[in-house]
């Protein structure tokens, strides 16, 4: 692929007038009226006005009953938090980026007393092995979901789709990543159920599909539907999520009958092999699938960034985005520009506002 990051590209009628976009990130700041602090709103705003040609939000949990895995989670399902988003969604329009609003369920990777009704759901009743990081005791073991448990979820994700809609976002991008609960389906490392949502990788991706159709009717054909995988999740992050190339790409496969525009590839490092291969991720994604690839990862400055469009169609930066409101710029001037690391993105997790 010889596309420049500073070519225009379309999907579904949507173009974006570069290929390089503020990834989605957790910041945990929202009040009690479930709406992201202001300078974290501004903050999306700023980083479209600098040149991203696309910005995510927050992830969005997707109702008031069992979604919740962090304090702080913003939602979009009253009218003030549409109204809230409106103006944020106005503003990343106006300087000529494309918006896409990603939502989730936190499934298992909660704790107790974290949701409104007190209830840890996940495909099977399985707890990471891991600690929580935020009580520092274990995660407890989740409630197996019953089908009502799997209606309720459906109807969080499409009245949640709504939401974005009305809010003015471009597009609306599932969360199937992270070993968070619809990464939770499709992992036999956390779904271990015996009817027709486990077993086969058909069978584990059956609840995907149906939060898939259920969403895609509340979703104009004009906007953009994307979901975003990955092999790892913040818990036992070493675990490898699915056991090889030829399960991945039988998930992809999968993921690319359905009516989605795009798929968005969470990875450590983009450019690291994968399940024993001498190909990344992207490589191995892209076998599978036409759809547009969007990738992040270590992506943080023009070579990084040159080398990931090599096997995706746009590249999403976390941390560098998050500490450096010129970002966009200084990677096309090919600047030297460091690599953060964890510790320094942690001011996303604080009351100090954001550059």
């Amino acid at each position: 692929m010889t596309t420049s990051l500073f070519s225009p590209m379309t999907i579904n009628g949507i173009t974006f007038k570069n290929r390089i976009g503020v990834a989605p990130m957790t910041r945990m700041s929202a009040g009690d009226n479930s709406i992201p602090r202001k300078d974290v709103l501004d903050f999306l705003v700023t980083r479209a006005k600098n040149d991203a040609g696309l910005v995510y939000n927050e992830a969005i949990v997707t109702d008031y009953a069992s979604a919740q895995g962090y304090p702080g989670q913003a939602r979009l399902l009253n009218q003030e938090q549409v109204n809230a988003w409106k103006q944020v969604t106005h503003k990343i329009r106006e300087y000529g980026a494309v918006s896409v609003c990603q939502a989730f369920h936190c499934g298992r990777m909660a704790y107790e007393g974290i949701n409104p009704v007190n209830r840890v759901i996940a495909p099977s009743s399985i707890a990471p092995k891991q600690d929580n990081p935020m009580t520092g005791k274990p995660y407890p073991v989740p409630e197996e979901m019953g089908q009502s448990d799997m209606d309720d979820v459906v109807a969080g994700f499409v009245e949640t789709a709504k939401g974005a809609m009305a809010a003015g976002f471009d597009g609306f991008e599932l969360h199937c990543a992270h070993g968070y609960l619809l990464n939770q389906f499709l992992s036999a490392y956390s779904n271990q159920r015996t009817d027709g949502y486990g077993g086969s990788m058909e069978n584990r991706y059956r609840f995907v599909h149906e939060v898939i159709a259920a969403v895609r009717t509340v979703i104009p054909q004009d906007r953009l539907l994307f979901v975003r995988v990955s092999n790892w999740g913040i818990a036992d992050m070493d675990v490898s999520l699915f056991e090889s190339k030829a399960e991945w790409q039988q998930m992809i496969q999968l993921f690319s009958q359905e009516s989605i525009n795009a798929i968005s590839l969470s990875t450590y490092d983009y450019s690291a092999k994968a399940f024993g291969t001498d190909q990344n991720m992207s490589q191995i994604t892209r076998e599978a699938t036409k759809l547009p690839i969007l990738i992040c990862g270590k992506i943080h400055d023009r070579t990084t960034a040159d080398e990931a469009l090599q096997g995706s169609d746009l590249v999403l930066s976390g941390k560098s985005m998050l500490l450096n409101p010129t970002w966009v710029s200084e990677v096309e001037s090919a600047k030297k520009l460091k690599l953060y690391g964890s510790d320094e993105a942690g001011i996303a997790y604080t009351p100090t506002p954001l550059p």
